[in-house]
């Protein structure tokens, strides 16, 4: 009897004790649905552009537009001439970020005739809301506020709305795609140290590569990659609703984006008919885009990729 009744009890405590997980697990779901919600969208969102102000060959211009609830806050920085201008949005990566200064891979941009907005990330410097549900696998909040700097810029009478695009680096990977496929305003799409795969399976390899498991050779983490599989936010499904063409480049030396694995995954959209451009730079690391990058051929080859498919103003 006495046996029976202990029995008993640690089950209904077993069941107790799932039941807790359950809703547990529940609340937390909730927690991140509240956080970054999937219906995230800023199609056309209230926004307010500041007086041109000109320095040394270009103008700038401030912008701040609304998207779910919070003010994001940037600079356009603009060619001079009339136009109507190509323009680009930049991408974050990981990380509070904010908005990028007149240098890097946007100067050559801009001084090309292409103009380039980018604003404080969601949570970072002047723009409002929470940073950084993208290191945590959330990019939904992310997403929209890229679609709504497409939709802000695509307001103005001295840019080319069919020639809006968008670059960045890194997270940018995930991003991008996503904004584009809910935009539906984006040219093109051009990238650095970024990956068309999914963002655990990505993480998993950034831990593989830097050692927390011990030293392992190319072809182990391959593996390891391989038996894993995908797991998390998955661009693909973005990529494929999207026509526009895209770059994508890669340091064969990236610690932070498996390299061969995304360059088999574009390649097999490139044989679906997606227009999609991989360039290599042997020996470089993850910073292709940064100041100094890891490649100095990386920066131009965006440029140079970009010109070939915008039409600057002329005169």
């Amino acid at each position: 009897m006495r046996a029976g009744r202990v029995a008993r009890r640690l089950a209904v405590g077993l069941l107790v004790l799932v039941a807790l997980g359950a809703v547990v697990v529940g609340v937390m779901l909730v927690l991140d649905i509240l956080a970054d919600p999937p219906t995230a969208a800023c199609p056309a969102p209230p926004t307010t552009f500041g007086p041109p102000i000109s320095v040394a060959g270009h103008q700038e211009i401030a912008i701040e537009y609304a998207c779910e609830g919070a003010v994001q806050r940037g600079t356009l920085y603009l060619p001079d001439g009339p136009g109507p201008h190509p323009a680009v949005v930049w991408v974050h990566g990981a990380g509070p970020e904010t908005r990028l200064g007149f240098g890097g891979v946007l100067m050559p941009l801009v001084e090309s005739g292409v103009a380039v907005f980018s604003y404080d990330k969601r949570g970072v410097g002047e723009s409002q809301g929470t940073c950084c549900a993208g290191d945590s696998g959330h990019f939904n909040l992310l997403a929209a506020d890229v679609a709504g700097a497409v939709a802000a810029l695509a307001t103005r009478s001295d840019l080319r709305r069919d020639e809006i695009g968008l670059i960045g680096a890194s997270q940018a990977g995930w991003i991008a795609p996503k904004a584009a496929a809910a935009s539906g305003k984006v040219a093109f799409i051009a990238l650095a140290s970024a990956t068309p795969l999914t963002e655990r399976l990505t993480n998993l390899y950034e831990r593989l590569a830097r050692g927390d498991e011990g030293r392992l050779s190319k072809d182990e983490i391959s593996r390891r990659l391989a038996a894993a599989g995908p797991s998390g936010f998955d661009p693909l499904p973005y990529l494929k609703q999207t026509a526009v063409p895209s770059l994508w480049m890669f340091g064969t030396e990236d610690d932070r984006v498996p390299v061969n694995e995304s360059i088999a995954l574009l390649d097999r959209l490139k044989s679906e008919s997606k227009d999609i451009t991989t360039v290599t730079f042997p020996g470089a690391g993850h910073g292709l885009l940064d100041t100094p990058p890891s490649a100095p051929k990386a920066p131009p080859t965006l440029v140079d990729w970009i010109l070939k498919r915008v039409h600057p103003a002329t005169g």
